[in-house]
């Protein structure tokens, strides 16, 4: 009866609009009165939650992307991107994926991606004759490539939900292949409907614009290959290396692109610190929510319910992405990630599944979550970008969900491809 009160209070809360992080907290507290377990253990654990030394690392590589996203970065990463693929059919929309590719790394999170790249890419293709629902939806679905480029800050937070036992820099490491194959996959399918819908091809600007280009947006790269090259050498910690992250930026931002003065700065800082807030609460009230659900022994429930269904190893992966596909369209990507990990986590691991590759597949599930509705961030945030409603966009993204949901498939049943990295790095 108790978890019926912990999931039914958190579900009728989200119903009716409440916040996410408020009908985490609601139903914590509720459940704790209805055990009469003292409401102070509410308190104590909303705090453990969000003191965790690792999650320091979070707001600093929030920080770090705000400086670069309005020092320039975004429009030299697209520049390049331009350079490169702005040829092929369907020029801008491929564009648009390759940017959210380089851009990725340096924000790590999707909503990041979909608000830079989409304002400055969904507007031109639309000035430039491709429909407005293609626009807003290869921009959406593309965000989700930043989720599993480092340094994603998801990663982190399940690292960090894990009890802290699963190694960061094998986390980064196995986003990468994922995170290409899904570029890929996404190119090809925003060259079909561009084919389809007979969309210009523009010219190839030429190999000395290319180099340009690539000059100009190299100090950006180079802030990923810093911190993954920095924590895969054991050179720093993950906090550490976000810490040096804002360092970077701001040098890069200020001396070399010279984009970023004190006004940009105290934007900046308002941004990370409302964003780091936001994120970080939610963090706070799904520690709580968590902590219920282990001492009401939801986990091993789960694991027991499931496995009662059936014992093959590719069924209950099938069965587990399903369920997590359908709690991802009520729930965002950080409450999703602390509540699911101590529930699925021992079930994947009993079943012989690496922590390091369901991380992966639990981050990846939860970018498609969040193009989806009812509650999908991202789509929220693309449709207002790109000023059409989310009816219109829900007709044609299908292709895209789809090409997404292939690559979830393929990285879930081919372990090797988040498997190989790490380990050949070690």
């Amino acid at each position: 009866m108790e978890v019926t009160v912990l999931f039914v209070v958190f579900g009728v809360l989200l119903i009716i609009g409440v916040p996410v992080a408020f009908s985490l907290a609601s139903a914590a507290l509720a459940t704790l009165l209805y055990i009469g377990l003292p409401p102070i253990v509410m308190v104590q654990q909303t705090a453990a939650g969000a003191g965790s030394a690792s999650l320091i690392a979070i707001p600093l590589f929030i920080f770090a992307g705000e400086i670069m996203l309005r020092g320039g970065i975004s429009e030299r990463l697209i520049g390049l991107a331009s350079s490169l693929v702005g040829h092929l059919r369907g020029g801008l929309g491929q564009v648009s994926v390759l940017s959210s590719l380089f851009f990725g790394g340096v924000s790590g999170s999707a909503i990041a991606d979909v608000s830079a790249i989409g304002s400055a890419m969904i507007p031109q293709m639309v000035c430039r004759g491709f429909d407005r629902d293609f626009a807003v939806n290869v921009t959406m679905t593309a965000a989700m490539v930043a989720l599993l480029v480092p340094p994603s800050h998801n990663l982190i937070l399940y690292s960090a939900s894990a009890g802290g036992s699963i190694s960061i820099a094998d986390l980064f490491a196995a986003g990468i292949l994922p995170a290409l194959l899904m570029t890929a996959t996404l190119m090809v399918t925003c060259w079909i409907i561009a084919r389809r819908r007979g969309y210009a091809i523009e010219a190839f600007p030429g190999f000395g614009v290319v180099l340009r280009r690539l000059v100009a947006a190299a100090p950006g790269l180079l802030l990923v290959a810093i911190i993954f090259i920095g924590i895969r050498a054991g050179i720093f910690t993950a906090v550490e290396s976000a810490a040096i992250a804002v360092v970077y930026a701001l040098l890069v931002t200020a001396l070399v692109y010279r984009n970023l003065n004190w006004r940009d700065f105290l934007e900046t800082v308002t941004g990370a610190a409302r964003t780091t807030g936001m994120i970080l609460f939610v963090i706070a009230s799904a520690a709580s929510f968590g902590w219920l659900l282990a001492y009401l022994q939801v986990p091993s429930a789960a694991v027991d319910g499931l496995t009662s269904i059936t014992t093959d190893k590719n069924l209950l992966l099938l069965l587990m992405i399903l369920i997590l596909l359908v709690l991802g369209t009520f729930m965002d990507l950080a409450p999703m990630i602390i509540i699911c990990t101590p529930i699925f986590l021992p079930l994947a691991k009993a079943i012989g599944v690496d922590p390091v590759h369901f991380g992966v597949i639990l981050i990846l599930k939860g970018g498609i979550s969040l193009i989806s509705p009812p509650l999908g961030s991202v789509l929220f945030v693309g449709t207002a970008i790109g000023k059409i409603s989310i009816g219109e966009t829900l007709k044609t993204i299908w292709p895209f969900w789809l090409a997404a949901f292939s690559v979830l498939l393929v990285v879930t049943f081919v372990p090797q491809l988040s498997l190989w990295l790490p380990a050949l790095m070690k």
